[in-house]
């Protein structure tokens, strides 16, 4: 590693950690497609133990409130969109078990649903998730939570143990619990201090976003032991290192569970920021549930080697990064890159779903700095106003599009390789 210092002089202002040949465009837009607004409230934090155990703390009314209102609201823009379910958990859980120890792809039987998803056509439906999004970095008042809704006065603190130091987040639902939005919390950096969960999301970032365990060069500790000389990395080690149930994505999943026990008719969707917004996608792909992810590294490399089955669409899937940000671009990677100095090794840059990219390289003159990553930069800097490329075409945001042709690693080769 190089020296402390350096770290700490290029990463100093980096809050938190959380990428196409051809642009093949999503679907025209829809005509006259019905925006229903939905009005949700603050109602659980949500985190998980030492043991993996997911526990919800309630948001109670006399806590989370407005000046002359009686509860914080906030409205988001819907629209019908189509997703795929699997069948049932257990036919998704096989599918991927065959898959993985036989290399073989099971055919599952996708249930095909209409449901009522974030309109992500709407900027003001973006900001709003962002905001969202950014507050599953805090604790209600506290420096950096966005007011929801109006004016929050918060008396005490609620959500999670200090001491708790894995998947963190909110879980925010409509008036009649029609819609439930659960948040997840992206990496917490050591810089300032970090909190207890950094250790963990830094484990789970160089895991899931490596080509080979974060091994950069020879002088990183590599998490786990799968670098098999060169270019060489055996792919079953590194399948097997992503299944401990320790690990974000079984919490993940454990988390929807819990949720739809607590909400059994319930529209779930899932949002998050960088590895949240990674994690978001895995467990909505898994699940057929709507999602909407900010600034994540890429993870469908993830996704293949948890052995994913993947549905006939992933549209209910999307992604919403800017050019400045090296980490979704897939560019904060080599020895000397910010990512690489700070001990991560963000080297994925393919998404699954599909992508709103905002150009702020070319329409605002922002550089490729790892400082534009943090979500309240793109709260602030990115969603805040309209945006004029967009508004030129007659739209909102940017036409949403799915990454062709993309490939992760391209140096590398997997396969078995004995030590």
């Amino acid at each position: 590693m190089l020296l402390t210092s350096l770290t700490s002089l290029l990463l100093s202002t980096l809050n938190f950690l959380a990428p196409p040949a051809h642009d093949t465009r999503a679907s025209q837009r829809p005509l006259a497609v019905p925006r229903t607004p939905l009005q949700f409230e603050l109602r659980h934090a949500h985190a998980v133990t030492p043991a993996a155990h997911v526990y919800f703390a309630d948001a109670p009314r006399d806590v989370l409130r407005t000046q002359g209102q009686a509860n914080a609201a906030l409205a988001v823009s819907s629209r019908p969109i189509t997703t795929y379910r699997p069948p049932s958990a257990q036919a998704f859980a096989d599918a991927r078990v065959r898959s993985r120890l036989r290399q073989e792809s099971t055919a599952l039987r996708w249930d095909e649903d209409e449901v009522l998803g974030p309109d992500v056509e709407s900027r003001e439906t973006l900001l709003t998730l962002a905001k969202m999004t950014s507050n599953a970095y805090f604790e209600p008042g506290a420096d950096g939570w966005y007011d929801l809704g109006g004016e929050w006065v918060v008396n005490d603190p609620v959500g999670w143990e200090q001491d708790a130091d894995g998947f963190r987040g909110y879980v925010f639902a409509t008036a009649d619990n029609s819609t439930i939005v659960v948040s997840i919390k992206g990496t917490s950096t050591s810089i300032g201090g970090g909190g207890p969960t950094t250790k963990k999301d830094k484990l789970n970032d160089n895991l899931l976003f490596s080509c080979c365990c974060a091994h950069v060069d020879w002088t990183w500790t590599t998490v786990c032991d799968c670098f098999r000389g060169g270019w060489k990395c055996d792919q079953d080690c590194t399948e097997q290192a992503l299944i401990d149930e320790s690990l974000f994505y079984p919490v993940g999943t454990n988390l929807y569970y819990n949720l739809t026990y607590l909400y059994p008719t319930s529209n779930i969707w899932v949002i998050g920021h960088s590895l949240g917004g990674s994690l978001a996608s895995l467990v909505g792909t898994t699940f057929g549930v709507p999602v909407v992810a900010f600034e994540a590294p890429g993870e469908k490399m993830a996704a293949q080697r948890l052995h994913l089955p993947a549905p006939p669409s992933l549209h209910h899937v999307t992604h919403v990064f800017h050019t400045a940000d090296p980490i979704p671009m897939g560019v904060c990677n080599g020895v000397f890159s910010s990512c690489a100095i700070g001990g991560y090794a963000l080297e994925s840059r393919c998404h699954l779903g599909k992508v709103i990219q905002y150009d702020t390289v070319n329409n605002l003159s922002w550089a490729v700095d790892v400082r534009t990553h943090p979500i309240a930069r793109v709260v602030e800097g990115v969603l805040s106003e309209p945006w004029a490329d967009a508004q030129a075409v007659g739209r909102e945001v940017p036409e949403a599009f799915v990454q062709e042709d993309c490939v992760d690693c391209y140096t590398w080769e997997y396969g078995n390789f004995t030590k």
